[in-house]
């Protein structure tokens, strides 16, 4: 199936968003993004940083390095007391644990990009109308490694078919034997042949059908 032609990067017009559902959208993206910057600017540059953000909805959502509520307290009483103990404290701990905060940081938001683009696929191959599976598709649609998957289905199947028939044929034969060896008791059918079944696969457009097996005896 051929894809869409890609309009690649556009400029988004600085708007207020209308739409409700993209607004929350934008926000989270929007503000995972700012956090990441933020994170990179704590340890590119070793600054100390407070973020407070509320959504549309009135949730409440910070950052801060080393915490919101230190950097709130030396903003608002601007003192920041750089000598205090505490501080140096405080500063001690910044610095160890940046690396492993950071690393957390761009876990995550791997993460949340990832089922980002997860979820904008299936919504494409919902907009497309692709409710079938890979495998009912064309086989002129099917790349390399779809169809190879296609070959060894097809071969296990032919497998599974084999084993099935052999185990019909004996059922079968040991129930044909039983009836001649009576029949010739009774006066009636003393000859019987048998052709062992046999499976013929052919494939059309990624499906396999089974075209004949059976039995066939008579009297002579």
């Amino acid at each position: 199936m051929a894809k869409k032609p890609s309009l690649g990067r556009q400029k988004i017009k600085i708007a207020k968003i209308q739409i409700k559902n993209h607004l929350q959208v934008t926000f989270s993206k929007r503000r995972s993004g700012l956090f990441k910057k933020a994170s990179e600017l704590c340890t590119l540059c070793g600054v100390e940083i407070a973020i407070v953000v509320f959504s549309p909805a009135g949730k409440v959502f910070s950052f801060g390095h080393p915490k919101v509520e230190l950097i709130a307290d030396r903003f608002l009483a601007r003192n920041p007391n750089l000598n205090s103990t505490s501080l140096h404290l405080v500063e001690s701990h910044r610095l160890a644990s940046i690396p492993e905060l950071n690393m957390q940081l761009m876990y995550m938001l791997n993460e949340l990009e990832t089922e980002k683009k997860r979820s904008e696929a299936l919504d494409e191959m919902r907009k497309d109308g692709r409710s079938q599976f890979w495998w009912e598709a064309p086989i002129e649609d099917l790349n390399v490694h779809e169809l190879e998957q296609l070959k060894d289905s097809m071969e296990e199947l032919k497998k599974t078919i084999g084993i099935q028939a052999n185990k019909l044929f004996a059922e079968s034969s040991d129930s044909i034997s039983i009836f001649g060896t009576n029949n010739n008791i009774n006066g009636g059918v003393d000859h019987y042949e048998m052709i062992k079944p046999g499976s013929i696969i052919s494939s059309s457009s990624g499906a396999s059908h089974v075209q004949s097996y059976g039995y066939v005896h008579g009297m002579m």
